[in-house]
């Protein structure tokens, strides 16, 4: 032999150095870093998941020791350590990682504390549901699979991924000179935009946006500002913030903040550790204490604050100061045919769908080959059926099963896989039933050659079939969305970006605020409220419900004479039966304010006015103009005098009349020309003169047709025609409403009503009670009235509100609410010896 000779070759270091490192960053960015865009995998999770379904893990087996798992992995497809492949595992099994995860884990996967999970020996894991549509149809041959890493095993290059795992649950990973970092995103959002570019493919990204809103966390939380969302959808670059879940709460006087979600990947164990140390370096001032409440049943993390601090100034110093609010960082790289790409939200969605043309197309050219194959069987069969006679001779007649075979082949003109077929039938198959399921399975199997061959032929049925396997999926796997977009406090937004829409406003009684699109709320049932459902907390209900632009304005006034304004947009919308957000945490209030008031305001004119009147009986009337400049911080509306409070707030024309009611049950009907226009620093005038310690309750606008009613705070009430109370000058003494006695109790509500409302009424002990309007007898101006509600003996009457009618009639069973009313309000009928006669 020849001596083998070694050859040298002169290089430069430093491209051999460039060469070299270039062909390591290379395969650090296709072999471990970088998802591919089509099943959006990093290789060591399309390995560990395939691996899992080799093993036969499906959902409807047990689980199996991870220890096993990893074993597989490092053995056949993935030679690198066993913790990082474990700890991948782990991460896919974590619901507050991935938005829907793909490993259903089984014993201590580690938590949002930053927990380790346990030691692969210990748990045990499976494939979940979602993860089988990542695989489903891999054996038909939908994709291509290559050797592994010692050329002994076959693995796949990529799933068949029945669903845009990318964008869904999204990825991050650090390469050589490039990183990913994609956010989760909603199930129901992502096929829906898929399907949407389905239908039309020359939807832009932003078109796309109406389909798909934002990232959707698993941890839930907020996101301020649709601007970052925007930019990483158009350009694939971006950043979000993100926001805890905050509620302020009153707790014995004290305020205290609630937190109940986290921002995505934020570890609450360290959050709280950072609290701590800002409060014992005083860089946050106010918080008394700091506990974490968490269970099972949920995250709470409890801030208790000082009596003397405002708790808005409080949480905004906790967003600046910690991870209650972080930034999420969107680069959406992914491969694309090996090379590492920035992609924009259509970019990402059109390559997936061209996978899923070419799985489904390979799907069909495989089952079409399995069904001609059988259908070819089928005909030898049918041929052999129908000269069984000459067959049977054919075959006792022949010395070998060869001869046999090659003698049909040469009788029949059968081809080899025919004649060996029916050398295998069974006797049974010559009955007569048998023979009628041959030609059944034939007939079947022809239909489904044309279909395949005709799904091949035509583009437009591949995609139909996409569209409907989607669908299918969402229906299946598809929730709610968790993250809720909200405006930014500091961004100004563009607002040509939200569509202007007809948009419901509720709030109720415990202050709980959500915006819905009218569409769903006159969707839900004929004639309805379109609050039913609603998940309140217990004895809460809506007390303000209206209609108004997504682009007007909300003016929200406090008893302490301050207004706030939000634009209705602002608003997180929310699903129909969710509580809604609390309003203490859109606006700044101040502790000890309670709204008493809200306005939905399209434009701020001089033709319109804000009337007032507070517990003093003091009235004002100002241009609505005077507030079109409101801080976050508020602004006087009405400057109070010491120990007033703003009892109610109404818009009008300048030319309505205007009743005031007292607790005293004096009442008084006057035009509200009598009062002149006045600045908003002013702290207007007297609007009716009130007698010893008689105090204003209430005021309304008068309509005609309209009915007075008045409730005093032991439960008795009455309605009496508008017409029986003459209008007066303002600043008078007034006139009666109502016989007001010490067994009646103080007046607490005067309104203007009609048939078409109920009247709910809530007790200071949180007893609630809803009637029809129609019940409450019409009486003369100065009887007693009936009896509404039952109160105890130290309980009075605290709320009473109008709210729109509700037909039990028209609610699905389970829709009716059950706890209302509470307390049955007595007939009028079987009241009447209540009445003052």
């Amino acid at each position: 032999m020849a001596e083998e000779r070694m050859s040298i070759v002169n290089r430069d270091i430093g491209t051999e150095m460039r060469d070299s490192f270039m062909d390591y960053a290379m395969s650090i960015i296709v072999s471990r870093a970088l998802p591919d865009v089509r099943d959006g995998l990093k290789p060591v999770h399309r390995r560990i998941l395939y691996a899992m379904s080799d093993l036969g893990m499906s959902p409807d087996k047990p689980y199996k020791k991870s220890a096993r798992i990893v074993g597989e992995v490092i053995g056949k497809y993935h030679p690198h350590g066993d913790s990082a492949v474990y700890e991948s595992m782990v991460r896919m099994a974590q619901d507050f990682s991935m938005r829907y995860t793909l490993v259903d884990g089984h014993g201590n996967f580690g938590s949002v504390d930053g927990d380790m999970a346990a030691a692969m020996r210990y748990t045990e894991a499976r494939l979940s549901k979602m993860a089988m549509e990542l695989l489903r149809d891999i054996n038909k041959e939908t994709i291509d699979f290559t050797d592994n890493y010692d050329g002994e095993e076959r693995e796949p290059v990529v799933l068949p991924s029945r669903f845009p795992n990318l964008l869904v649950n999204g990825v991050t990973g650090i390469a050589v000179g490039m990183a990913t970092s994609i956010p989760p995103h909603n199930l129901n959002e992502v096929i829906n935009g898929a399907q949407a570019l389905i239908r039309n493919p020359e939807l832009t990204s932003l078109e796309l946006m109406d389909y798909i809103s934002g990232p959707d966390f698993p941890t839930s939380g907020f996101i301020l500002g649709r601007a970052g969302i925007r930019q990483a959808y158009l350009t694939g670059r971006g950043s979000v913030t993100m926001r805890s879940r905050c509620e302020i709460e009153d707790h014995n006087g004290k305020a205290r903040i609630i937190v109940t979600e986290l921002p995505y990947q934020v570890i609450k164990a360290r959050l709280i550790e950072k609290i701590a140390e800002l409060v014992r370096e005083k860089k946050l001032e106010g918080i008394t204490d700091l506990r974490d409440e968490s269970d099972r049943n949920g995250m709470r993390i409890v801030i208790e604050l000082r009596r003397d601090v405002n708790p808005n100034v409080v949480l905004n110093n906790l967003y600046k100061q910690t991870q209650l609010q972080t930034n999420f960082g969107i680069n959406m790289l992914a491969l694309v045919n090996g090379e590492p790409k920035t992609l924009n939200l259509h970019d990402m969605l059109y390559h997936y769908l061209q996978h899923q043309i070419e799985v489904i197309r390979r799907r069909t050219e495989f089952e079409l080959k399995k069904a001609e194959a059988r259908a070819h069987i089928l005909e030898g069969l049918r041929i052999a059926l129908d000269h069984l006679d000459e067959v049977i001779t054919l075959i006792r007649s022949s010395q070998t099963a060869d001869e046999a075979r090659e003698g049909l082949i040469q009788r029949f003109a059968l081809t080899h896989e025919q004649a060996q077929a029916i050398l295998d039938m069974r006797l049974q198959r010559l009955t007569g039933l048998e023979r009628d399921k041959i030609e059944a399975e034939y007939e079947e199997l022809m239909r489904k050659i044309s279909e395949y061959r005709a799904i091949l032929a035509d583009e437009q049925l591949v995609l139909e079939i996409i569209h409907e396997e989607l669908e299918e999926i969402k229906q299946r796997f598809g929730d709610e969305r968790r993250t809720e977009i909200t405006a930014s406090d500091e961004e100004i937004l563009d607002e040509d970006l939200i569509p202007r829409e007809e948009v419901l406003i509720s709030i109720t009684h415990s202050g709980y605020i959500k915006r819905l699109p009218v569409s769903t709320y006159r969707s839900q049932k004929r004639g309805g409220r379109g609050v039913v459902g609603m998940d309140t907390k217990e004895n809460d209900f809506v007390e303000h419900l209206f209609v108004t632009n997504s682009h007007h304005f909300l003016l929200v006034f406090t008893n302490k004479g301050k207004v706030y304004k939000l634009k209705a947009y602002e608003i997180p919308e929310l699903s129909r039966t969710a509580r809604g957000t609390p309003i203490i945490n859109l606006i700044q209030i101040e502790q000890g304010e309670t709204i008493n008031a809200v306005i939905p305001v399209e434009s701020f004119n001089d033709e319109q006015f804000l009337f007032f009147a507070t517990k003093q009986g003091i009235v004002k009337k100002t241009p609505l103009s005077d507030y079109v400049n409101i801080r976050k911080v508020g602004l006087i509306a009405i400057s109070l005098r010491e120990e007033d409070d703003l009892v109610g707030v109404k818009l009008t024309d300048g030319t309505k009349e205007i009743m005031l009611g007292t607790s005293h049950g004096m009442s008084i009907r006057f035009s509200e020309k009598d009062v002149r226009s006045m600045g908003r620093s002013a702290t207007g005038v007297k609007g009716i003169q009130l007698v010893d310690d008689d105090q204003l309750i209430d005021m309304d606008v008068v309509a005609e047709g309209r009915e007075v009613l008045v409730v005093t705070s032991n439960g008795y009430g009455k309605r009496t025609p508008e017409s029986e109370y003459r209008p007066q000058n303002r600043g008078g003494i007034g006139i009666k409403t109502i016989n007001q006695t010490e067994e009646r109790g103080l007046v607490v509500a005067l309104k203007l009503v009609d048939d078409q409302e109920d009247l709910m009424i809530m007790t200071a002990s949180g007893t609630l009670i809803r009637m029809s309007m129609e019940d409450i007898k019409s009486m003369k101006r100065d009887t007693m009235g009936v009896k509404l509600i039952n109160t105890r003996e130290d309980d009075i009457v605290s709320t009473v509100t109008r709210v729109e009618k509700e037909d039990d009639a028209d609610l699905p069973e389970n829709e009716i609410e059950d706890n209302e009313p509470v307390i049955e309000p007595s007939s009028p009928s079987s009241s009447s010896e209540n009445q003052d006669q």
